[in-house]
């Protein structure tokens, strides 16, 4: 039967016709050609990008209405495809690069880190395993360990000692490694369904995105309550972790908060780390946006207590000229997060692993497969320096602290929580429905962006300073907008 169907079959026909040949329809010559115009575009979109409205004024559906749908069956001229990025796809983007972008937080992208972007791409490295390229393992050891040295983090999360870094996609990923990890130390002491997780009520909304994906319910988890700074209550923990004991829960993971996304509030880390250790639960930090602060030793203060932490993550893809995807994330021991993520089939073995000589990254994520990420941090490190990337955050602290003196001073706004770096959280006095005019407004004109956070159940606008071209000149505008419209 087998060879019937191989001789008068479908694989007989294969093997009597010649072999296809795959023939690509981009040559080396015109590749380069496009690549040059590539960059150009990009140079000048950074030029222009000013001058668009930077909240994007489509209707929901235009994008894609306004394209074919369905695929063509033969290749197109780049020079089409380049016209219709222009016509369709540019008008769709709200542009995260204006320095009038003030919403959420920043996410930066610099010419040295497009750069690295560019070559990673061009490289197509799989960087699951050391053995996949060393390279790409071994310059993001070092990545982790140079931000150690110029941030100044706790030497407990070298790669030299029991701990160590990897780059994750995004500070949510940190977190469900971090829960996972925190799940795998308990492993044979409690059942999963006895188990809870902690965190603020400004907890970024990943943690609890963490602890679904990990398998945990509702009703394990915790937000506490914060106290007039919207930081964490330690003694509100403690209660909450007795609380569920003599219910026969047990603590086993607190997210504390250093730079809440509502209005970068700081949650005591130090007095969450002593109700951490006396109910032994791992203490992860989340400081995503703020984190990049301490490259500028003034700024420091946003690693209170981080020598206490059982792991610790911040975004230099937010506001330190890398782009996305870029977040740092160190353990204080590794063995419980490689012990929870490790899964070795045969194919992936190889002398290197097996000696134990090596990183493999794949144990340190939730995917296999990563990208050699560490590049791009590596060029915008090498390009600015140390000194460049602390005077980059300085820039951007002094602007807000100039709109914070304006807001405090005009008669109809008021400032809602401390400005420590460069979100200024403000609301007109006039009550919920004039905040959301005046956000609606500035975003449908165009001219800037803003977004809206909830304190204390008032509604509260954020102006996020942050981008890479932001200057003076448009905190002024947005100041003048503002004021236009109180």
């Amino acid at each position: 039967m087998y060879k019937s169907l191989v001789r008068g079959g479908w694989w007989g026909w294969m093997w009597q016709s010649p072999p296809m040949s795959y023939q690509p329809p981009m040559s080396n010559d015109e590749f380069r050609r496009a690549g040059h115009e590539m960059i150009d575009w990009i140079a000048d979109y950074w030029e222009r990008v000013e001058t668009l409205p930077v909240l994007s004024q489509v209707e929901p559906g235009d994008v894609r209405a306004s394209l074919p749908a369905a695929p063509p069956q033969s290749g197109e001229a780049w020079s089409d495809i380049m016209a219709d990025v222009d016509e369709f796809i540019v008008p769709g983007i709200t542009h995260w690069q204006s320095p009038n972008f003030f919403a959420y937080f920043p996410a930066n992208a610099s010419p040295p880190s497009v750069l690295g972007e560019l070559m990673s791409a061009g490289l197509g490295v799989q960087g699951m395993l050391w053995a996949t390229s060393p390279a790409c393992t071994e310059l993001e050891t070092l990545m982790m360990d140079w931000m150690i040295d110029l941030c100044g983090l706790p030497d407990r999360f070298l790669s030299s000692g029991a701990g160590g870094g990897v780059i994750q996609d995004s500070a949510s990923s940190g977190a469900l490694v971090a829960i996972l990890a925190a799940r795998e130390r308990t492993a044979g002491q409690y059942r999963w369904e006895e188990l809870v997780a902690y965190s603020s009520e400004h907890a970024h909304s990943s943690m609890i995105k963490g602890c679904r994906i990990a398998g945990l319910m509702e009703s394990q988890i915790r937000a506490i309550p914060s106290d007039e700074t919207h930081a964490m209550d330690p003694a509100a923990l403690r209660q909450a972790m007795i609380d569920d004991i003599s219910e026969g829960r047990r603590p086993f993971f607190v997210q504390a908060t250093s730079g809440t996304t509502s209005s970068t509030a700081f949650d005591p880390v130090d007095a969450i780390a002593d109700v951490c250790k006396e109910f032994v639960a791992w203490l992860h930090v989340d400081g995503a946006f703020a984190g990049s602060a301490a490259v500028a030793p003034e700024f420091r203060f946003v690693n209170a207590g981080l020598e206490r932490a059982d792991s610790y993550t911040f975004n230099p893809h937010k506001w330190l000229l890398t782009n996305f995807d870029c977040s740092m994330f160190y353990v204080a021991d590794r063995q419980p997060m490689i012990a929870a993520l490790s899964v070795l089939p045969e194919y992936l073995r190889n002398a290197a692993s097996d000696a134990g000589d090596v990183v493999d990254y794949r144990d340190w994520q939730i995917p296999l497969g990563r990208r050699f990420r560490a590049l791009k941090l590596w060029f915008v490190i090498r390009t600015h320096g140390a000194e460049g990337l602390a005077n980059f955050v300085r820039s951007h602290v002094e602007m807000a602290k100039d709109f914070h003196a304006r807001i405090e001073a005009h008669p109809q706004f008021e400032i809602v929580a401390p400005t420590t770096l460069s979100l200024v959280t403000f609301r007109h006095t006039g009550g919920d429905a004039d905040n959301e005019r005046i956000r609606d407004a500035i975003n449908n004109g165009g001219e800037a962006y803003i977004t809206h956070t909830k304190l204390n159940d008032q509604t509260v606008l954020r102006l996020a300073i942050g981008a890479v071209r932001t200057e003076q000149r448009h905190i002024d505008g947005v100041y003048s907008l503002l004021a236009a419209l109180a």
